[in-house]
């Protein structure tokens, strides 16, 4: 009785699994790319706003605190968005006929509040609050990077789930003395570990990791 099949065909079907392999191994490392590139997370790119303002200008370079423009960040699940109010208790006196500041000057003398485009946007199905995070000396930094140093606001993190449990599960490696939770320039000293675990233990942090926790 005659082969079937050709001697050749073990190598074939040898190279074709080997390219199978491959192939749904390139497809898995490419969606898994585009998944964590900021197509998807909209991480590292600034979004346009009606009034370019700039992080770096006001918090780097004037030192204003977060919380002048941010009020509620300490009490409410929101930080706020500042109102035209507290833009104008300076630019009543500086910058009073810069260009870029007509829109602000509009909202003062309409009334109307300015649309800012929301730059940190967690899904509906996700609770977060900002005042425990803050109050347990989680600082400003470890969610929204270097904001001292951005001319125009973005995203830093994915905000993907994996990214948010990273802390959950191991507070003791990003919590921070509540003193320096505006500290944008913070550095953790080298005994970290210590130093954490005996603030979890202070401010009595728990270890949130069940799904009711973000999704109520």
């Amino acid at each position: 009785m005659s082969q079937i099949f050709r001697p050749s065909s073990n190598a074939v079907s040898k190279i074709s699994l080997l390219v199978v392999v491959l192939t749904v191994g390139f497809l898995g490392w490419a969606l898994w790319g585009l998944a964590y590139s900021p197509f998807a997370t909209r991480s590292k790119i600034p979004f346009d706003q009606p009034v370019p303002f700039s992080h770096k200008h006001h918090v780097g370079g004037l030192g204003i605190d977060c919380r002048y423009c941010h009020p509620v960040v300490e009490r409410t699940a929101f930080a706020g968005m500042p109102a035209t109010e507290t833009c104008m208790s300076c630019h009543t006196m500086i910058w009073t006929n810069a260009p870029m500041l007509e829109p602000v000057r509009q909202s003062w003398a309409t009334g109307k509040s300015l649309e800012w485009n929301r730059v940190h946007d967690l899904p509906g199905f996700v609770y977060f609050n900002h005042s425990i995070h803050v109050n347990k000396g989680i600082g400003c930094q470890s969610c929204h990077g270097r904001v001292d140093q951005m001319p125009l606001m973005y995203q830093v993190n994915t905000l993907y789930m994996d990214w948010c449990l990273e802390c959950h599960r191991n507070p003791e490696k990003y919590v921070r003395p509540r003193d320096k939770v505006y500290q944008m320039d913070y550095e953790y000293p080298a005994n970290q570990a210590e130093v954490g675990a005996r603030l979890v233990a202070e401010y009595k942090i728990q270890k949130f990791t069940d799904c009711y926790t973000c999704h109520r």
